[in-house]
């Protein structure tokens, strides 16, 4: 076994899955220019409702690619020729996502299912060659899932079509990740290559911080004077410490030899590139006079404390002797209630918020540094 483990190797990041996710990154911003659209300097739920169903569609549709390749992919013709396939399917979703979205709904949602069914077909190919029982178990499971998803999919066509209601869309969306949840018990759940899975993860993250950077672009806008650069020295060092916060759990407290089936991680990143995506537009808004003050800093606060949440929840998958303490959880949560009081406390002076949210993220990211010093010099 011991020998087996020596020998195993390692899975690589292809170029042709950079591509891949390079069309989702298209997407994440056209998802985002749906919170644009504001009624009376507010962002309403018949606004916000298609940002979030497009936002976790595609977010979904990635994991479902990564962890099919991650799991069976050996870079054949055969899965080059579903991932562009893929693509192919995704570019309608994209031009489905605008801000009159009804008018693509048939549109987007056939896209969808077709998506749905072509990674389905991957796994009942799987499920035919399978080796072991688990194997053949596991690929029947999750074609199942994403049959089912798909059939919700189709069924959201007639019933918006007939009732103007958007109920079978979040129905599927939330059918999967639940079902993907409990996707196999302990004998039929099968390792991932945790270091191949969490660098795709880590990359499609990094994708994230992509759009978030092309965002805060607006901030420097061309006029020299002092709110100018103060705004866009604030925006950039915001988005600088969320991603250096990043980057210590990635590359000191995440064990990326761990065995694991890969589920939760990948879910708890669907979490965390929505509320990053969420951080994106609420930067954007921040300087955006016409949009209602208290709105977007709730809105940029609520982002930020869940985009930490998810962050340590990451935590789980820690090296041994890495785990975040309760004493240290405890402090976290003890400044981000700090974050919230002074945020609400300052609603009305912008310039003083903005300066407020980049302390409060590079605080974290201090901490989260030292504790992983600390937690490198125990393991040398």
């Amino acid at each position: 076994m011991l020998q087996a483990i020596l020998e195993k190797k390692e899975k690589k990041v292809e170029y042709l899955e950079l591509i891949y996710d390079l069309i989702f990154v298209y997407i994440i911003g056209r998802n985002n220019s749906l919170l644009h659209h504001l009624e009376d300097g507010f962002l309403t739920w018949d606004l916000f409702l298609p940002y979030l169903l497009c936002t976790l569609a595609v977010i979904q549709i990635w994991m479902y690619s990564t962890y099919y390749i991650n799991l069976y992919g050996k870079h054949k013709v055969r899965e080059h020729v579903f991932l562009f396939v893929n693509m192919f399917l995704l570019y309608f979703l994209a031009e489905g996502t605008r801000l009159h979205w009804q008018s693509f709904h048939t549109q987007y949602h056939a896209a969808w299912a077709l998506i749905l069914c072509n990674i389905a077909l991957q796994y009942l190919i799987e499920a035919l060659h399978a080796e072991t029982k688990a194997e053949k178990t596991l690929a029947r499971r999750i074609m199942v899932i994403l049959l089912v998803e798909a059939a919700l999919v189709v069924g959201a066509i007639p019933v918006f079509a007939k009732t103007g209601l958007e109920i079978l869309s979040p129905a599927a969306i939330l059918f999967g990740m639940v079902a993907s949840s409990f996707s196999g018990g302990k004998k039929t759940k099968l390792p991932v290559d945790f270091p191949h899975l969490s660098e795709r993860v880590m990359l499609f993250v990094v994708f994230t911080f992509g759009e978030m950077i092309i965002a805060i672009a607006s901030y420097f806008d061309g006029a020299f004077n002092y709110r100018s650069l103060y705004f866009s020295l604030m925006g950039f060092l915001i988005v600088v410490g969320l991603f250096l916060s990043y980057g210590v759990v990635y590359d000191h407290i995440i064990d990326r030899e761990k065995e694991t089936d890969g589920l939760r991680y990948t879910l708890v990143h669907v979490g965390l590139i929505f509320v990053l995506n969420n951080i994106t537009c609420a930067l954007e808004f921040m300087q955006n006079d016409k949009i209602a003050l208290l709105p977007k800093m709730l809105f940029l606060v609520g982002s930020l404390v869940f985009y930490y949440i998810f962050l340590f929840m990451i935590s789980s998958y820690a090296k041994t002797s890495c785990h975040l303490s309760a004493k240290f959880l405890g402090g976290m949560a003890a400044l981000a209630v700090s974050f919230v009081a002074l945020m609400l406390l300052l609603r009305e002076q912008m310039m003083a918020n903005i300066a407020v949210t980049a302390l409060y993220v590079f605080v974290v990211f201090l901490v989260l540094f030292r504790a992983g010093k600390r937690m490198d010099a125990a393991q040398a």
